[in-house]
């Protein structure tokens, strides 16, 4: 508990921060010799507002200590009584008063610190659209939703996690169109959790997804404010985190992979077009090294007679084989990703033109590898990467089917995806089918904003399977 005495909590305040030298404890005395101590963490404050609204008000102007919240010029002061409460707000950069006499503690809001400025997210760029996106700052990130949701319904719940990084955490919904029961068990697995740390979303993701061993995961990351709004006015709810510009959204469908944002900025047919693109390409992408290893090992009938010549062709003097040579170009493709990545943009952007140059042109001249496997392969990444959303996913399924075409060709292809199929119809996201509208098959959902994105005004309904109440979302379009 806090003390009258002014010394008593300097002492154990210090102790609670083990004297460190960036923790600030100011003892003093107003003009009416009322002793004060004020405690902050030096960094997390700002000096001028300090100085103006709360060290000068103090000594030349309190002359009771029952008159402090008269005297000081800052709305956002509360009163703690306990000293544990007292730790955790300065933690988080408010500063404490202790005034002699009185058992309990005044705590200001007086935080400022260095922060990263609105911007473009790199992983999520559009042509048209939006150009801003979440910070590693929680209030500016609710500051960013607000903007786009402006409505009293729009609720904002806080939460601390970690006992050695309290970092804070909010859930964010609108009240009368959040599916309830997805809200409740979220609630529900949040309090479960009992960490160390949270240093970035990527805890809370792991912690509350479904299905933990699933290579394609139940919950959503974002960094685009309007993707987050759109996705509350569905019916979901959005998990924010200090500290990160990646806020999480449950539930989460399959087809969420194949959306972005713009497709709601531009015409409706070419953004059809786009979907369809971007679905065809997840198939591009697994399946195409596999099916290429399957044709030239176990069913070169069906392969047109130019194309089987000029692949026999492209063969000759190539030592490996047609396995193991695709094998190396995707674990090669891999790394290559990997550095570019890792390394600063100047440095990576060579790195990946040279990777690219010596593991295309000089491996084929050299007679590692043949041009026919390198376009398969690299016709793979392309399509990898017009779905960033399943990148993870994408890299081990095509591992997983390159391996049954070796042993069994086309038969193993077909099992393989029987078998990602039966694993993906399997996963639920916090009690909605993962592969909705698909499995379950709801042809008003598939038809409308799945595969086909048809025109607003078309778009009366929220999705079934998420939004349980307020459903309609256009009350009366005008066209019919």
């Amino acid at each position: 508990m806090i003390s009258k005495s002014v010394s008593f909590n300097r002492e154990e305040i210090t102790k609670i921060f083990n004297n460190s030298c960036d923790f600030v404890a100011y003892e003093f005395e107003t003009r009416s010799n009322i002793r004060i101590l004020i405690c902050f963490i030096e960094g997390f404050v700002n000096e001028d507002l300090f100085d103006r609204d709360i060290l000068r008000p103090l000594i030349l102007q309190l002359d009771d200590p029952k008159n402090l919240r008269k005297v000081i010029f800052t709305p956002k002061i509360q009163i703690v009584n306990s000293m544990e409460e007292v730790k955790n707000e300065i933690v988080y950069g408010k500063v404490a008063i202790f005034v002699e006499g009185n058992a309990n503690c005044y705590v200001v809001e007086l935080t400022k610190w260095d922060k990263r400025m609105v911007e473009e997210p790199n992983s999520e760029a559009v042509v048209r659209g939006p150009k801003e996106g979440f910070i590693e700052d929680i209030e500016v990130n609710k500051v960013l939703l607000r903007r786009k949701l402006r409505n009293n319904n729009l609720v904002f719940e806080d939460y601390k996690y970690g006992k050695q990084t309290n970092t804070k955490v909010s859930i964010a919904y609108i009240k009368g169109i959040v599916n309830e029961d997805v809200l409740k068990e979220l609630k529900r697995r949040l309090e479960k959790i009992d960490v160390d740390s949270i240093l970035e979303s990527g805890y809370i993701e792991e912690l509350i997804e479904d299905d933990p061993f699933s290579l394609m995961g139940t919950v959503s990351n974002v960094e685009k404010p309007d993707i987050v709004a759109g996705k509350l006015l569905e019916g979901r709810v959005a998990i924010l985190v200090d500290g990160t510009p990646h806020v999480l959204t449950v539930p989460r469908i399959l087809v969420e992979g194949i959306m972005v944002s713009e497709d709601y900025y531009i015409r409706p047919f070419y953004a059809t077009f786009l979907r369809l693109l971007r679905g065809i390409s997840i198939f591009i992408s697994v399946y195409l090294p596999g099916t290429f290893v399957a044709l030239q090992l176990y069913h070169q009938e069906m392969i047109p007679t130019v194309l089987l010549i000029n692949m026999a062709g492209a063969r000759e003097g190539v030592p490996l084989p047609v396995m193991l040579e695709v094998l190396i170009m995707i674990l090669a493709l891999e790394l290559i990703k990997e550095s570019g990545l890792r390394l600063p943009k100047s440095v990576g952007t060579t790195v990946s033109i040279v990777g690219a140059l010596i593991l295309g042109q000089a491996a084929v001249e050299a007679g590692v590898v043949n041009a026919i496997t390198l376009i398969v392969v690299s016709t793979a990444a392309i399509a990898e990467f017009v779905v960033p959303g399943f990148m993870e996913g994408i890299v081990i399924y095509r591992l997983f089917i390159l391996f049954l075409a070796g042993i069994m060709g086309l038969y193993g292809i077909a099992c393989g995806f029987v078998f990602i199929n039966m694993q993906l119809v399997s996963l639920d996201s916090f009690g909605v089918p993962y592969t909705w509208p698909i499995a379950p098959r709801e042809w008003d959902g598939f038809k409308k904003d799945t595969f086909v994105r048809l025109p607003l005004w078309k778009r009366l309904f929220r999705p079934r399977a998420i939004a349980k109440r307020n459903v309609r979302r256009q009350i009366s379009p005008w066209r019919k």
